[in-house]
Order: C-alpha cells, then structure tokens, then sequence
C-alpha cells in the first residue's frame, strides 16, 4: 500500500485550519472582549484612517487615470532607475506614499504590475520601500496625541524617510539579475517626452471624466472596506492573545532578547501590540514614555512605525494577490526599515544629539540627557562623517545617472 507523504502545503493548510478554529473558539468563549476590541479597531478605521486615507485614494485613481503617473515616468526616469533601480513610473508611487502613508505603495504598485508598467521584480522592490507613513499620523497622531510632545514628529519623520530610502537603495540589488522593464526612449526634450507620455495614456484610457470619478471612489470606498475589516480583526486577535496570556509569553522572550541592550521591560507590551497593528503599539510606547527613557520610547515607536504591523502585511499580502508579486521580499524590507528606523533615532537622539541640536535648532530639546560636553567634539566629528558619507554616496550615484541624462535628454 503506497504511504502518503505529508508536505509543508499540507502542514501549512492544517496549521491555518487549526488557527482559524482556534480564533473562533476564543471570540465565543470571550465575547465581550471581542466586541470591545472591534469596536475599537471600527473606531481607529472610521476616525483616522478612512478620512486620512480616502481622498490620497481618489486623488491617486483619478491622477493615474488622467496620466500623470506617464509624464512623471518620463520625467523622473533618470533618477529612479540608478538609484532605486526602478522605473521611472515608480515616483508617482513613491510621492503618493509619502503623502498618504500604507498600504497605498502596494496599491499603486499593483496597479502599475497590472498595466505592464514594471516587472515582478521591480513591483517587488518598489511596493517595499513606498509603503510609508504619512507625515499626519507621524506628527498628529504619534507626536501630540500619543506622546504628547509635538517636537518628537521631526525626529520620528526624518529617521523613518531615511531608513526608507536606505531601505530602496539596499532593495535595488535585489533580482538584479532579472530583465528590467525597457522603458522607450524617443526624441526631442525630456519635458516635451513626458507630456507626450501624458496624452498617449489619457487617449488610451478614454474613459469620461464622470465615469473616471465614479470609478475613482467606488475603487478607493472598496479598499478601504478592506483595510477597515483588517484593523479590526488584528485588533480582536491582539486582545485574545492578551486575555489568554499568550502576549505576556511574548513580552517575556522579546525582553530576554533585547533585555541585553538596555530595554525598558515596560515597552515590551508596545513592541508586541506593534508587530499586529502599527496604531495599539505606537499608543502603548507613548503611554509608556512617561516612565521609561524618551529616546527608548521614540526608538520603539519609529521601529513600530516602520514595521507598519501584521495587519498592514496582511493587507498588502491581499492587495498584491491580483498579480504574480510576492509579499515576502516586503515583509523582509520592513524588518529591515524597523531596524534602520530604530538606528537613525539613537544617531538623532542619542550620542550625535549635540552635533545634530548645533546644525538643526529644533532638535535641541530632544536630548535625553543634558550636559554632554564630554561627546561634544566626538559627536560634532562623527556627524560631519556622516553627513560626507551621505554626499560621497549622492555624488556617486549622480555619476552613475550622468549616462542615462546623456542619452535620454541630450538624445536626438
């Protein structure tokens, strides 16, 4: 009688059969609980993310529909390609993330993917480091409403768009050996290419301006439908996990892990809510700043910031299900963006702190220690290191594109 082998597909669909049962199980043996978590979770979805996300949503399906996002593939071509190693297209992804925050890159992204505008790869690199958060949630929600300390946004904006772009540089020796997308070259200036761009992809669009809306928002009203079933669901399962002690197991393994380094046990709670959902963890590291050192709290909560949680990768992992994309080329650049993000806090906080308050006033306040006249010198040399590195390593790439201008603006 021939034995039936069990693969790992067979070990992972039992293994998520189990965890869905289990799931439901809990929700009825704790049902208020569960009722109070999704009506949190409802509550974050209503009140923040769908008046924060829904126009960024339109203004993007009708930008894309009208052709902008061609003549800024033109335009932008000579950057994006040696830098990022992506199509120029993809900086109309990269200002639409900045502006509205995830999962919006992977939306955008998916899209391009769909219209043949980049190749698998290149969807893969670019949805992992355009999935930002918005500038809103960083200095309203994170630095006033939770920290209570509105000078902390700049420190937490500037160390994540950092660590984000450094995270695009490091994506853009990813499947380097793949065929990128040929993106055409024809005469005449580089301006007058792109607005040709533009009228080519409206003309094949075609749709009217009024159809162009309705599908706009019935599009952007959908996606968000999504994104809200998702904040609620992680949001039950964390307060599951935490009524069944499963966090405090959790919290107790991270500390032994990073106790090492100095971490407070008290952001412990945060870290873990953070790895689910990116608005509890951030909440808690607020909360917690109170009793534990700024810079650690700040240092968390850009990591949390940056991870963006489960929930948002759950969301990109559906969004991205229309194509042929992987998510997990985006799950290992967030883990990395976390860790970079955490680095540019400690650089901007910590020992550079007195170097970064001489160039940048507004960080003056954001020292966690005062009278460090000790590192003054260090840290004025260490900073100025830095900051050449960071020229040298524009410089460099600058004579990388000088080719590409060559040939693209100067072709005739």
């Amino acid at each position: 009688m021939r034995t039936k082998r069990i693969t790992k597909d067979h070990v992972l669909t039992y293994f998520m059969a189990g965890l869905g049962v289990f799931l439901t199980i809990s929700m009825v043996l704790f049902p208020e609980d569960a009722f109070a978590a999704a009506v949190k979770g409802l509550d974050v979805w209503w009140n923040i993310v769908f008046p924060a996300l829904l126009p960024f949503f339109i203004g993007a399906e009708l930008l894309m529909g009208l052709g902008v996002v061609h003549f800024m593939g033109v335009l932008l071509q000579p950057l994006m390609r040696p830098i990022f190693n992506v199509p120029g297209v993809g900086s109309f992804v990269m200002a639409m993330g900045l502006a509205s925050g995830f999962p919006i890159g992977s939306i955008l992204t998916t899209r391009l993917r769909r219209d043949g505008l980049c190749t698998k790869v290149e969807g893969e690199r670019l949805m992992s480091f355009t999935n930002t958060a918005d500038p809103l949630f960083m200095f309203g929600a994170v630095a006033v409403g939770m920290f209570g300390y509105p000078q902390i946004g700049i420190t937490i904006a500037i160390a994540h768009y950092l660590s984000s772009v450094s995270t695009g540089i490091l994506l853009r020796f990813y499947g380097r050996s793949q065929p990128n997308t040929r993106e055409e070259i024809s005469e005449g200036s580089i301006l007058w290419r792109a607005l040709s761009a533009l009228y080519r992809a409206r003309k094949k669009d075609d749709r009217p301006m009024g159809k162009l809306m309705g599908d706009a928002i019935r599009n952007s009203v959908n996606t968000l439908l999504l994104i809200g079933g998702f904040i609620i669901l992680f949001s039950v399962i964390i307060r599951i996990m935490t009524v069944l002690g499963i966090v405090g197991i959790m919290s107790a393994v991270i500390l032994r892990i990073l106790g090492p380094l100095g971490l407070d046990p008290t952001l412990t709670p945060a870290i873990i809510s953070g790895l689910f959902e990116v608005t509890l963890g951030t909440q808690l590291a607020g909360e917690a700043a109170a009793n534990v050192p700024m810079i650690q709290a700040v240092m968390v909560a850009g990591a949390i910031i940056a991870w963006s949680g489960l929930s948002v990768h759950a969301q990109v992992a559906s969004i991205i299900s229309q194509t042929d994309m992987k998510v997990t080329p985006f799950i290992c650049a967030r883990f990395v963006h976390a860790c970079l993000a955490a680095v540019y806090t400690y650089l901007l906080m910590g020992p550079f702190a007195p170097a970064v308050s001489a160039t940048m006033p507004v960080f003056a306040n954001l020292q966690p220690d005062g009278g460090m006249s000790f590192w003054q010198l260090a840290a004025h040399m260490s900073w100025l290191f830095i900051v050449l590195t960071l020229a040298l390593l524009v410089f460099s790439l600058a004579l990388g594109a000088f080719k590409n201008l060559k040939l693209i603006i100067f072709r005739s």
